[in-house]
């Protein structure tokens, strides 16, 4: 790893590294950093008190930020008929079936960042599972990219609905906007990210379940937040 940048080193000597912050003052030390030359995306890492490799404590779902993600969604349908229609009034920028199916088989075709599909699409959809699946793009009832009202899955992604899942380590990384945004609509969709996941606990996890938290831009570092601040936690 490379030295880091003067800017890095600015942005990280206004921060007490092992400090636990709430999250507003986190959000606050995120955007008073030096900012990069472009928008930088804001991160949430949260590390989890669960075993990924049991079923039965994976943590994954989604949803919809109060405040949107701050970048565009390329949304990919698999739909025919009136779903098809349906899907492209919403605003999908791809619909099809088998033909974009071939597309992705045969050529890597991948110029989209989330798929949706209506249930009758899925024996089509899934043979496409070793391409879409190592990717994260697989679509799957559980977060609502397998289903027939296309028109809302279609607008939720387009609105700012992010999908989170935990790591083979026990971490979850999911964007929370970007760094121009204002500090209320950060902390608002980083409180929305949290409390879903507070809510998705396994019954099974044991011990503190949310074991360390942490905020951070694109180029910027870490700030820890204060997991005893997020409501619905017990220990």
């Amino acid at each position: 790893m490379g030295k880091p940048s003067r800017r890095y080193r600015e942005s990280a000597a206004a921060i007490e590294p092992v400090h636990q912050y709430p999250l507003p003052e986190a959000v606050a030390l995120v955007k008073a950093g030096r900012a990069a030359k472009f928008d930088e995306t804001v991160d949430l890492a949260i590390n989890l008190g669960v075993d990924p490799k049991h079923a039965d404590q994976m943590v994954r779902g989604a949803i919809v930020l109060p405040h949107g993600t701050g970048g565009s969604v390329r949304i990919l349908v698999f739909a025919k008929g009136e779903k098809e229609k349906e899907a492209r009034a919403a605003g999908a920028d791809h619909v099809g079936a088998e033909d974009l199916a071939k597309k992705i088989n045969e050529e890597g075709w991948l110029e989209f960042d989330r798929v949706i599909a209506t249930p009758d699409m899925m024996a089509v959809v899934g043979r496409l599972g070793k391409v879409l699946g190592p990717r994260g793009l697989m679509p799957n009832p559980k977060l609502g990219t397998v289903t027939m009202d296309v028109e809302r899955a279609v607008r939720e992604n387009k609105a700012g609905k992010v999908e989170y899942r935990v790591d083979k380590s026990g971490i979850i990384h999911v964007s929370v906007g970007k760094r121009s945004f204002e500090a209320g609509h950060l902390v608002e969709n980083a409180s929305a990210v949290l409390d879903a996941i507070v809510r998705a606990r396994p019954s099974t996890a044991k011990g503190t379940y949310l074991k360390k938290i942490s905020i951070s831009s694109t180029m910027g570092p870490g700030v820890r937040i204060d997991p005893s601040g997020i409501v619905g936690e017990a220990a």
